[in-house]
C-alpha cells in the first residue's frame, strides 16, 4: 500500500475519534476542549484529504485501491460529520445548528449516486468515475460547512447553502453520466438468454 492509500486510511481511522468527541462534548459541554478535539480532529482529515491527492500525483502512486479509498474516506467523513452534528444539535452547545435541508440535499445525492453506481455495476456497464472540478468544489464546500458549524462562524448559514448547491450541480452531473451511459447500452443488441 502506497503512502497516499495509507494517509486515505489514515482519514476513516479518524471518523471514530471524531464522532466520540463530538458525543462526549454534548454531554459534558462544560469540557469544550472536547470540541477544539473534534475541530482538529475534523482540521486533520480535511488537510489528508487535499495531502493525498497531492503525494499521489508527486509520488506516481495513483492505484486502483486510491480511486476507491480516497472518495470512501471522503464520504465516510462528511456523512457522519453531517449525521451527527444534526442528530446532536439540541445538546451540542453550538451557536449555529445544521438544518436538515442541508443534511437531506447531502445525504440524497449520495443515496441516489450509489444506487446508480449499483445498477451500472449489475449491468456490467463502466463509467470512469474520475473527479471532476464540480465534486472538488461540492467536497470542499461540505467540509467547510462542517468546520465553520463548529468554529461557531457566522457565515456558516451561508456555506451551507453553497454546499447544497455544488452538491446539486455535482449531483445532477453524475446522474446526467449515468443516464447517458445507459442509454448507450440500452442501444446496443444484448443476446437473449
Amino acid at each position: 500500500m502506497g503512502f497516499a492509500n495509507k494517509i486515505s486510511l489514515s482519514r476513516i481511522l479518524t471518523i471514530p475519534f471524531f464522532i466520540a468527541s463530538l458525543i462526549y462534548y454534548a454531554k459534558n459541554p462544560q469540557y469544550y476542549q472536547l470540541k477544539w478535539l473534534a475541530l482538529s480532529i475534523f482540521f486533520f482529515a480535511m488537510i489528508t484529504d487535499f495531502a493525498d491527492g497531492i503525494i499521489a500525483r508527486i509520488k506516481r502512486e495513483k492505484t486502483s485501491l486510491g480511486k476507491v479509498l480516497d472518495p470512501l474516506a471522503d464520504k465516510l467523513l462528511l456523512l457522519n460529520g453531517f449525521i451527527w452534528l444534526y442528530a446532536l444539535r439540541e445538546s451540542l452547545p453550538l451557536q449555529y445548528k445544521l438544518p436538515l435541508s442541508v443534511v437531506l440535499i447531502i445525504i440524497s445525492r449520495d443515496l441516489i449516486i450509489l444506487l446508480g453506481i449499483v445498477v451500472l455495476f449489475f449491468l456490467k456497464i463502466e463509467i470512469p468515475l474520475t473527479p471532476n472540478i464540480w465534486g472538488k468544489l461540492t467536497t470542499f464546500f461540505q467540509m467547510s460547512t462542517i468546520l465553520s458549524i463548529l468554529l461557531e462562524l457566522r457565515i456558516s448559514n451561508y456555506v451551507g447553502i453553497l454546499a447544497c448547491v455544488f452538491t446539486l450541480i455535482s449531483g445532477f452531473l453524475y446522474i446526467k453520466r449515468g443516464v447517458k451511459a445507459l442509454n448507450v447500452f440500452d442501444s446496443k443488441p444484448h443476446p437473449t438468454a
